[in-house]
């Protein structure tokens, strides 16, 4: 029988606020075990939540971005379950009401065509804690400075109908919030997970089957890798006449395999009721249009402007658009040297490979767009070579200068001088005339090696392009 897959992801999106969602804790990386949680992540008696309005913000923000309705009135539940990790016996989460209804991204597909995928849904909730299960041998620890930061949770309709989709889409919605600026999408860090939900039907066949859910995914690989394992068992498990069981599984990296954790609750399980320590939130519609102004140019907008206005191909457009952190140093890049594809080739070239090297982010590098932009000019008008500014770029990566002084001071200057070049390869041609006569029997290979004693003998100052043309007519 053929199988089709039906998946749909759940992602856990850590909003960049810089405390909790109910609470004045920080959410900064690295502290110690414990040391940020407060008297309200704990949930000690007494204490009220109040609102933090930046994650209410965030939540809006990523809504506009997908054409999701924005609700204007919503409200905080309690999601009822116990775990060590949760100290309040709940989490404050939203259920039937959330700030951010459907929508949709639309997921670029490698190739060329595009995919609607739905967006069920988008609710903010407060983290859990993190249990700790390899630290202490036959004890588990609990850190709770996790406990109250803000999450967005964007539930994905089972539209996704591959592993490799489903990674795409993951990788798409990363892309999207880092755009926005509402999380850093740092999945080492758990600034974003996912679950994912799979489960499997005849093909041709409109009735969902019975799905597992795969937890706290962080990887783009895992999640392809997670997935298509489910995929095979559910498969192997339905054709030997079993029945799938309903439950939440983890994924294990190092065997490559999904194991059962829990049975799955089903929503009733978790006894959702509205949070009476929070009143309903009421967005006023002149928030939500001022939010709307602030959006940035988004992913695909830019990647489109990049194909039609810059004629980048759709590789280079996508690749140039995917962080936007590169994407305005790719601008700004054009806007000095105002050539897109050589821009486009150094950034993505000479320029990111720098940054690899040195484990550094692209706001940091130490060559300014500025100055990238004017390297490219010296190297249209001919003043460079390729080599040459290959050797100008590795100086503004280490010191300080301006362009034009550098190409003085280190002697860049490309050669176009003709006479000059002239005499330089009749001495050449005198000094190897084997292939020299080689050469003019037709073996144009040996026409690199001309070009090769030329520049080696001019230390790769020389117009390569002038070089070949004055070789070819001495020959």
């Amino acid at each position: 029988m053929n199988w089709e897959p039906v998946i749909g992801l759940e992602i856990h999106v850590q909003l960049a606020t810089n405390s909790k969602i109910f609470s004045g804790a920080s959410t900064a990386f690295g502290a110690p075990p414990n040391a940020q949680a407060c008297v309200i992540d704990l949930g000690l008696p007494g204490v009220l939540p109040v609102l933090n309005e930046e994650a209410v913000a965030m939540a809006i923000k990523f809504g506009l971005a997908i054409g999701a309705q924005i609700n204007l009135n919503s409200i905080f539940d309690r999601k009822n379950y116990f775990y060590p990790d949760l100290p309040k016996g709940y989490q404050i989460s939203q259920f039937e009401t959330p700030v951010v209804g459907q929508g949709q991204i639309l997921l670029d597909m490698e190739d060329g065509t595009t995919r609607k995928i739905g967006i069920t849904r988008a609710h903010l909730e407060e983290d859990a804690g993190k249990s700790i299960h390899d630290l202490f041998p036959g004890q588990t620890g609990i850190d709770l400075n996790r406990t109250g930061t803000p999450l967005l949770e964007i539930v994905s309709e089972p539209d996704l109908r591959t592993a490799a989709e489903a990674a795409t889409y993951f990788k798409q919605i990363q892309t999207l919030v880092r755009c926005l600026k509402i999380c850093d999408g740092n999945l080492a860090q758990g600034s974003m997970r996912c679950d994912a939900n799979v489960s499997v039907r005849p093909s041709g066949n409109s009735q969902l089957g019975q799905r597992t859910e795969i937890k706290n995914i962080n990887s783009f690989r895992f999640v392809e890798r997670a997935i298509n394992f489910e995929i095979q068992r559910h498969i192997e498990i339905l054709e030997s006449g079993a029945d799938i069981e309903r439950e939440t599984r983890l994924y294990d990296p190092e065997r490559d395999e999904t194991r059962a954790m829990r049975g799955k609750e089903m929503s009733e399980d978790y006894r959702y009721f509205p949070d009476p320590d929070l009143l309903p939130l009421k967005i006023n519609q002149s928030f939500v249009d001022q939010l709307a102004k602030e959006l940035p140019e988004l992913p695909q907008a830019r990647r489109l402007r990049y194909e039609s206005e810059l004629n980048l191909n759709p590789q280079d457009a996508a690749w140039l658009s995917e962080d936007a952190d590169i994407a305005q140093y790719f601008d700004q890049v054009v806007m000095a040297s105002s050539n897109a594809k050589l821009s486009a080739n150094w950034v993505m070239g000479e320029l990111s490979a720098h940054l690899n090297k040195d484990d550094i982010e692209i706001h940091s590098s130490p060559v300014t767009p500025e100055q990238l932009g004017t390297l490219i000019q010296r190297l249209e008008d001919q003043t460079l070579s390729s080599k040459t500014a290959k050797a100008l770029f590795e100086a503004l990566w280490s010191q300080a200068g301006q362009i034009d002084d550098l190409i003085e001071t280190m002697g860049l200057r490309q050669l176009n001088d003709h006479d000059a070049l002239a005499g330089i390869i009749e001495q050449i041609m005198n000094d190897n005339p084997a292939q020299l006569e080689q050469l003019r029997n037709g073996k144009d290979k040996l026409m690199g090696f001309f070009v090769g004693q030329v520049m080696q003998k001019t230390k790769g100052k020389a117009n390569p392009q002038q070089v070949n043309a004055l070789i070819r007519s001495k020959l």
